[in-house]
């Protein structure tokens, strides 16, 4: 027990020096280089043509896995601390812009899978698992939160009565518009667009459009013909729809 602690802080010496030397750097050729040389030795994994730009805050980067090609810019968080069961996963070809913040917190998996793009100041947050498919579009100041506190008990302080954390999926080939805010438990099935600012509380049918507060299909984007054409069965439930491929 003592060594593996002794080795946990050897790793979070390395990282905090490494980061605090190399972190600020400016530049392409030099910052973004440097850093993925040096980063190999402390991350989980870290893939080739990776671009880091300056002013990126990593936290416990034994926990953090970072696929090829992947651009991550300045100011963005990527904080695993918390717990060493902790993971997050950004795939090849993720782009996360300025001011991202992705946070596992507890026991926590995130998974953002390949070509997926992170507009400015989106937040990630666990501690329940969060995974966003392929080729997904996720645009400014969304939230993405795994959690729900319970409130029950009107004596009681909220901050004292727990959470939920049941997680959230958003299936690949999404688009969430700017400012939507997804809640703990929901999926956005494959293909969805999610209008600006909605705020969406529960599954969504895959190929759906969904706008409001809270966000409710409006329209599929499959129409009757193409899904004659295609194989694919639409059939309409109450105010969803719901698709069979």
């Amino acid at each position: 027990m003592n060594s593996r602690k002794a080795a946990s802080k050897w790793k979070r010496l390395q990282e905090t020096v490494l980061t605090l030397l190399l972190g600020n750097i400016p530049t392409k050729v030099i910052g973004s280089n440097l850093r993925t040389f040096f980063y190999r030795g402390i991350f989980a994994g870290l893939g080739k043509g990776v671009y880091l730009q300056d002013s990126i805050e990593f936290i416990n980067t034994p926990c953090i896995e970072i696929g090829n090609r992947a651009q991550i810019l300045r100011g963005a968080n990527i904080n695993a601390i918390g717990n060493p069961k902790n993971k997050i996963s950004i795939g090849d070809g993720v782009q996360i812009q300025q001011g991202v913040d992705i946070r596992a917190l507890n026991d926590t998996h995130l998974h953002i899978e390949e070509d997926t793009f992170i507009g400015p100041y989106v937040c990630i947050a666990g501690p329940g698992n969060i995974k966003i498919g392929k080729g997904c579009l996720i645009a400014a100041h969304c939230g993405l939160f795994a959690n729900n506190h319970n409130f029950v008990d009107p004596v009681q302080y909220i901050a004292r009565q727990g959470i939920t954390r049941k997680g959230i999926v958003i299936e690949d080939d999404c688009w969430l518009g700017h400012g939507v805010t997804v809640t703990d438990g929901v999926t956005i099935g494959r293909g969805s667009v999610i209008g600006a600012g909605s705020v969406v509380t529960k599954d969504i049918p895959p190929y759906s459009i969904a706008v409001g507060t809270p966000a409710k299909v409006v329209k599929s984007r499959i129409s009757s013909e193409a899904c004659r054409d295609s194989d694919i069965h639409l059939t309409a439930n109450s105010d969803q729809f719901i698709v069979n491929c």
